[in-house]
């Protein structure tokens, strides 16, 4: 966000200051002189010293190269971070109310094959795609059953981390842009000491000094961002994967041919229900 603060900020500055240059190059050569035959104290007291600490100060020392490299990679890694946290919301990936509902009656026995497909294509949550993968091999081997499970959840893993290669590619990226920047920064000093002998002029070092310290630190503030938010986006995803594979082999123990089938022996082998024996009458003779 300061980023692109400081850009909006250089934008409205250029803006600004395009008619003044053009006053200026309008000016009578008298003017001009004035401002030649000006004090150095004058001057010196005008002329910005130092590092600039204000986002606008940044951005101009930096200069348009660098921070709309920065300006790219905050808009990209805060647009992964948000699109992660909307995708990545429990009740969409596992909703619960579909999923205990689902699997209570898989335990007793109300729903069919096609029924379960039709269920699960109508909620289309990652957990329900999962499902679908489990369902089609109703009644097959627990080792069928399960690695049908097992693929649809390595897709869905696909898709849930899908963004987190952009967030990581930021982080990763803007320290080296930083670091770009240092190089630059030192090589422009050096030049200056070389071709105009400013080794005791302070403010042309500073510029090239200025670059270098700038990139480095605006690189590692878009830097140490991305990587936290990718560490815990991370972690979200996996804990996510770890109840989806619980949810999968629970499918596995309910729809393969052997829990189907000790489910039919299990009911076949309750007894039915007996009439209580009731006291006979003693028959009277007549």
């Amino acid at each position: 966000m300061v980023v692109l603060l400081a850009a909006l900020l250089v934008a409205c500055r250029t803006m600004a200051q395009e008619p003044a240059s053009n006053a200026s190059a309008t000016a009578s050569p008298e003017t001009a002189a004035g401002a030649s035959n000006a004090s150095p104290g004058m001057e010196s007291e005008t002329r910005p010293s130092g590092i600039p600490t204000d986002p606008l100060g940044i951005a101009d020392a930096m200069g348009r190269p660098f921070t709309a490299a920065f300006i790219i990679a905050s808009v990209i890694g805060v647009w992964s971070v948000i699109e992660r946290l909307v995708v990545l919301r429990r009740h969409r990936v596992i909703p619960k109310a579909f999923v205990e509902r689902f699997l209570m009656h898989l335990r007793a026995g109300r729903i069919d094959k096609p029924e379960a497909l039709a269920v699960c294509q109508q909620n289309q949550s990652p957990v329900a795609e999962i499902f679908i993968h489990g369902v089609r091999k109703w009644g097959r081997p627990s080792v069928e059953v399960e690695q049908a499970v097992i693929d649809g959840g390595e897709r869905q893993v696909t898709q849930l981390k899908k963004g987190l290669r952009v967030l990581n590619g930021v982080s990763t990226l803007s320290p080296l842009i930083g670091l770009l920047g240092t190089v630059v920064g030192m090589i422009r000093s050096f030049n200056d000491i070389a071709t105009a002998g400013a080794m005791g002029q302070t403010q042309t070092l500073a510029n090239g000094i200025a670059l270098a310290l700038l990139t480095t630190a605006v690189g590692l503030m878009i830097a140490i961002p991305a990587m936290a938010a990718y560490l815990y986006l991370a972690g979200r995803i996996d804990s996510t994967v770890m109840e989806m594979d619980r949810l999968g082999q629970e499918l596995v123990n309910l729809i393969s041919a052997e829990a189907l089938r000790d489910r039919a022996i299990a009911a076949s082998n309750v007894p039915e229900p007996t009439m209580p024996n009731r006291p006979r009458k003693p028959v009277v003779e007549k």
